[in-house]
């Protein structure tokens, strides 16, 4: 399963979500979506398999916490996509200021036409 693969579940990137605030052991991750821990569990393999989630033991718990590598190789990947939006959107702003100059220009030219 690949990253996307593994973020596009609902309940998986709603677990994801609330790890961003911290590590946090089964039973808040049960409590706070209300889902059977067995689901939760299920889901927390999966991206503990994926390598979105560490664990460590805390006594009889296990907390759970973000891993930032495949968030960061996720990153990268989209890098290249920014850049090409930021290319685009860098076009689309220029050929509208060239548009709004014309309008200004056109506008001008009328007001003192007018007032001739």
């Amino acid at each position: 399963m690949n990253a996307f693969e593994t973020l596009a579940d609902d309940t998986r990137l709603q677990i994801v979500e609330l790890l961003r605030r911290g590590e946090l052991p089964v039973n808040d991750i049960v409590s706070k979506l209300q889902i059977h821990q067995s689901g939760v569990s299920r889901h927390l393999r999966i991206l503990l398999e994926a390598g979105f989630v560490g664990v460590r033991p805390d006594g009889q718990r296990r907390l759970y916490s973000l891993r930032p590598e495949p968030f960061r190789e996720l990153d990268l990947w989209l890098a290249g996509y920014r850049e090409l939006w930021h290319e685009r959107l860098d076009r689309f702003g220029k050929a509208l200021e060239q548009k709004q100059r014309k309008r200004s220009q056109e506008s001008h030219k009328r007001k003192e036409k007018d007032s001739c």
